[in-house]
C-alpha cells in the first residue's frame, strides 16, 4: 500500500466508507470490488475492503477491538495476543520504568496495552505505512517515530524500558529463527546486556544456548496455545530463571534442575501444557502432582491419584494395549468405536493415516495415547477429564 492511501485510510474522510464496508457480506468477493471501484479510486477502494477483511478476521485472535483498529496481514500475524500484551505491560509497569520504548512496535498492539497501564510510550517502526497504522491505534496517548532501530538505539535512555518484537519474516514466509531476524540477533540481543529492563519477544524454540545467564526467560501460553519466549533482563529479572506461564489463568511455574523419574503407568496420565514442556519444567510439575514420566525424554506424566492443575490435561487410563495394528483394529472393532481421536508421543507414526486404518465404524467415542514405555510401545485407552 502507498503511503497516501494509508495516510487517507487513516483519516476521517476514509471513516463513513469502513464503516459501510464492515457490512459487506464477502469483501473480498469480486463483486464487491467492482461496486466499490464505481465509487472511489481503485487504490482506496481496495484498501477499505482489504481493512473490513482483517478486521473480520482478526477478532478471533485480538477480540472485538480488531474491529476499529487498522491492521495489516503481516502484522496481525505477528501481532501479541491480548491477554499476553496485558501481562508484559503490567510486568513493566511493576517494573518501575518511567516508560517504555516500542522498538519495532507494530500496528502499536503491545503499545496499547502498555498505554493502559499507564505507562508512557515511544513506539519505533521503520515502515512508513505501518507506522501510520500505529499511530493511528494509538492515537495522541504515545509517541511515534518513523526510523531503523539500528539507527535509534543510542537513543533509547537507560531509565527506560525496553519492548522489541523483531520482525521474523523471510521471503519463505514466517521465521522464528534467530539468524533471520530484523534487526540482527546482536542487536536484539545487545538490549539485553542487564543495563536497564527490556523484554524480547522471541520464539518458543529459542535455544537454550541463547539466553544470556543474566536474564530470565519465561515461555508464555495463551490458552494452551505455546505463543512465545519473552526474555526479561534488568530489575526484577531472575538470572538464569526458566518459568512456564499460562494466560489468562495467570498461572507460572519455575523449571528446576531435578531429574525426572520414570515409573509405571498409574491410573492417570497428565499431557503438561507445551508451555511446561519448553521451559523444563516438567520435573516440577511432577513433584506437584507425585507424578513421574513413564519414559525417559517423554513428556507424560503418571500417578495413581488425580491432582487437577492448570499445567497439563489430565486423562483417566481405562486400558493398556499392545502397540499393533492388528490388535488396535480388533479392539476398534469390538468396542464399536466410531469417532477416535489418536495422541502419541515419541512414536514414528501419523495418527491421521493410523485412523485410517484401523477403521473406526460404530457409535461409540474413544481416545488413544500412543508412547513409549521401558517396556516397549503401548497404546493407552484414556478418557479426558
Amino acid at each position: 500500500m502507498e503511503l497516501d492511501v494509508a495516510a487517507w485510510l487513516v483519516s476521517a474522510e476514509a471513516a463513513p466508507w469502513l464503516e459501510r464496508a464492515a457490512g459487506e457480506r464477502d469483501s473480498e468477493s469480486l463483486g464487491a470490488a467492482d461496486r466499490w471501484r464505481r465509487e472511489l479510486p481503485v487504490d482506496q477502494a481496495a484498501a477499505v475492503l482489504t481493512q473490513a477483511s482483517l478486521r473480520r478476521a482478526a477478532v478471533g485472535k485480538l477480540g472485538e477491538t480488531a474491529s476499529h483498529l487498522f491492521l495489516t496481514r503481516d502484522g496481525v500475524e505477528q501481532a501479541t495476543r491480548p491477554a499476553v500484551a496485558r501481562w508484559r505491560a503490567d510486568r513493566f509497569a511493576a517494573s518501575g520504568v518511567a516508560g517504555v520504548w516500542d522498538l519495532g512496535c507494530g500496528l502499536g498492539l503491545d503499545a496499547l496495552a502498555m498505554v493502559d497501564a499507564g505507562l508512557a510510550v515511544t513506539a519505533v517502526e521503520k515502515d512508513p505505512v505501518t507506522a501510520t497504522f500505529a499511530a493511528a491505534n494509538l492515537g495522541a496517548h504515545a509517541r511515534v517515530v518513523v526510523g531503523d532501530i539500528e539507527d535509534l538505539r543510542g537513543d533509547v535512555p537507560l531509565e527506560a524500558g525496553v519492548f522489541l518484537d523483531p520482525a521474523r519474516r523471510t521471503a519463505r514466509g514466517r521465521s522464528w529463527d534467530v539468524a533471520d531476524l530484523s534487526p540482527s540477533w546482536d542487536v536484539v540481543s545487545g538490549f539485553a546486556d542487564g543495563r536497564r529492563v527490556a523484554c524480547l519477544k522471541l520464539g518458543p524454540g529459542i535455544p537454550y544456548r541463547l539466553l544470556p545467564d543474566h536474564g530470565e526467560t519465561v515461555w508464555v501460553s495463551d490458552h494452551g496455545d505455546l505463543v512465545e519466549a519473552a526474555l526479561w533482563a534488568g530489575a526484577g529479572a531472575g538470572p538464569g530463571r526458566r518459568s512456564a506461564l499460562l494466560v489468562p489463568a495467570g498461572a507460572g511455574l519455575d523449571a528446576t534442575d531435578d531429574a525426572l523419574p520414570v515409573g509405571p503407568i498409574g491410573s492417570w496420565l497428565y499431557e503438561p501444557d507445551p508451555a511446561v514442556i519448553r521451559s523444563g519444567a516438567v520435573p516440577a510439575l511432577a513433584a506437584t502432582l507425585d507424578a513421574t514420566g513413564i519414559a525417559p525424554g517423554v513428556a507424560y506424566l503418571t500417578a495413581e491419584e488425580h491432582r487437577p492443575t492448570p499445567y497439563a490435561v489430565a486423562f483417566e487410563v481405562l486400558d493398556r494395549l499392545p502397540y499393533r495394528e492388528k490388535d488396535l483394529r480388533a479392539w476398534v472393532r469390538q468396542n464399536r468405536v466410531g469417532t477416535l481421536e489418536i495422541k502419541k508421543r515419541a512414536i514414528d507414526v501419523d495418527p491421521a493415516a493410523l485412523r485410517r486404518r484401523l477403521a473406526p465404524k460404530g457409535p461409540e467415542v474413544a481416545t488413544l495415547l500412543l508412547t513409549p514405555t521401558p517396556d516397549g510401545a503401548v497404546a493407552l485407552v484414556v478418557r479426558r477429564t
